[in-house]
């Protein structure tokens, strides 16, 4: 059985950083892409950021460049979300993703595995 557990969402004031982690078990995802979606209440589930196993390649959303950075260790199966900068417009569920495709997709109907989510706040 597939999981992932996302860890290291919580509180932080406007300009701070949280490092999000998403551990993969039950299957490896080395050869696969995995992203980084979030949500804000009443809102669509949007893509964050991605990385691709084929290319070697990281992909943002505009709103999140430059200040949000995707890691992956495939050893661990783990990815990473380093979150600089924080705004309070930043603030939902992050949640955790990944598909045995290689190729980073920006919409959430293409990935067959989720994590449960992980609350961010940024306050002002």
């Amino acid at each position: 059985q597939v999981q992932l557990v996302e860890s290291g969402g919580g509180l932080v004031q406007a300009g701070g950083s949280l490092r999000l982690s998403c551990a993969a078990s039950g299957r490896t995802f080395s050869r696969g892409s995995m992203a980084w979606f979030r949500q804000a209440p009443g809102k669509e589930r949007d893509f964050v950021a991605g990385s691709s196993w084929i290319s070697g390649g990281t992909y943002y959303a505009d709103s999140v460049k430059g200040r949000f950075t995707i890691s992956r260790d495939n050893a661990k199966n783990t990815v990473y979300l380093q979150m600089n900068s924080l705004k309070p417009e930043d603030s939902a569920v992050y949640y955790c993703a990944a598909d045995l495709s290689p190729g980073v997709r920006t919409g959430a109907n293409a990935y067959d595995y989720w994590g449960q989510g992980t609350q961010v706040t940024v306050s002002t």
